[in-house]
């Protein structure tokens, strides 16, 4: 009997956790939503990927507020936040830093780690595709495993760690396509799109006046990060993980389902831990205390169309990857 009211205990905790992370986290998107208009979808993505304790790729032409949004969220979660500019001649040592030779007054020579700009807790890699593979491989192991090595040497990330890297979808010269491994390391792609016409007539009137709206900050990094243990403790039921694996498992090659017929390769287990993670903090989002099998339809394409390609036949035929989502998406809903 003891047992069962410290189990009960314990979810009443989890409740009133949740219940005042939901309005925090609510509270930060309103404040986010009042400097960057027109774009509520992206928002919720980019704060569901944050939530979940993962790295977003933004894309879209220039000119869509994809920085503007990463420099209000850093302000709003109360981050440190930095910016590295992708250029080709960008060389790893400029993200990573270097060592250097130092000499004391007593002619004393030692190295000394002088730390590049992916110590933040929020980073932002603006134009992400325009380094070379050599750079760009650098984040691979921030991105994962939250620490780098330099000269042999450790250096762990201040937590969060998070990176949203944005991207030009116009295919231009100087342009260096991300490798599988560093698209599988996103958690999300979400494609940022023009606003409405009510959107862009706001934005008119409030970013071209004598006064701009600033962002103010709703959150720190300690409350982040409790929200981000709060939402693994989230329960989900049986339903909801069945639709995650037949949704991954459909759009692979080698799925039961013929699959195999337009896919050329597809989503491994992080996609399913991916989508896991998302669903629960969508939920937490929304103010549920569990997340639904919509909540797995709606995040399945950002989470799952860079982690996917299609056989020559299918692109031949016109087909795209989120039109093969979508079907797939048919089955499960």
């Amino acid at each position: 009997m003891a047992s069962a009211d410290g189990v009960e205990k314990l979810e009443d905790a989890i409740v009133r956790s949740a219940e005042q992370v939901a309005g925090q986290i609510r509270a930060a998107k309103e404040a986010i939503s009042t400097v960057i208009f027109g774009q509520d979808r992206v928002i919720e993505n980019t704060l569901v990927t944050i939530l979940s304790g993962g790295h977003a790729l933004l894309i879209g032409v220039p000119g869509l507020a994809k920085t503007k949004l990463v420099e209000t969220l850093g302000i709003t979660l109360g981050l440190d936040t930095k910016r590295i500019q992708f250029t080709p001649d960008l060389m790893p040592s400029d993200i990573l830093g270097a060592e250097v030779l130092d000499e004391s007054n007593t002619g004393k020579r030692s190295f000394r780690f002088i730390a590049g700009p992916v110590f933040a807790q929020l980073l932002m890699a603006d134009e992400i595709n325009r380094a070379s593979p050599r750079t760009q491989s650098a984040l691979l192991q921030a991105m994962q495993e939250q620490h780098i090595t330099v000269a042999g040497a450790r250096h762990d990330l201040p937590k969060p760690f998070h990176v949203l890297a944005t991207q030009n979808p116009l295919e231009q010269e100087g342009t260096y396509p991300l490798p599988e491994a560093q698209l599988d390391r996103f958690l999300m792609e979400i494609d940022v799109d023009y606003p409405d016409r009510d959107a862009e007539r706001r934005i008119l009137f409030e970013t071209t006046g004598a006064e701009e709206t600033l962002a103010k900050a709703s959150m720190n990094a300690e409350i982040l990060i409790a929200a981000q243990r709060l939402v693994r403790r989230l329960p989900v039921g049986d339903s909801v993980v069945e639709a995650i694996l037949s949704l991954v498992r459909a759009a692979r090659p080698s799925s039961e389902d013929g699959g195999d017929k337009l896919i050329a390769w597809g989503p491994g287990p992080r996609a399913s831990q991916s989508l896991m993670l998302a669903v629960r903090a969508r939920a937490l989002l929304d103010g549920r205390l569990a997340p639904s099998i919509d909540d797995v339809l709606d995040l399945a394409e950002p989470i799952l169309k860079h982690r996917m390609a299609l056989t020559f036949s299918a692109r031949a035929e016109g087909r795209t990857i989120p039109d093969v989502i979508r079907q797939l998406k048919t089955r499960i809903g």
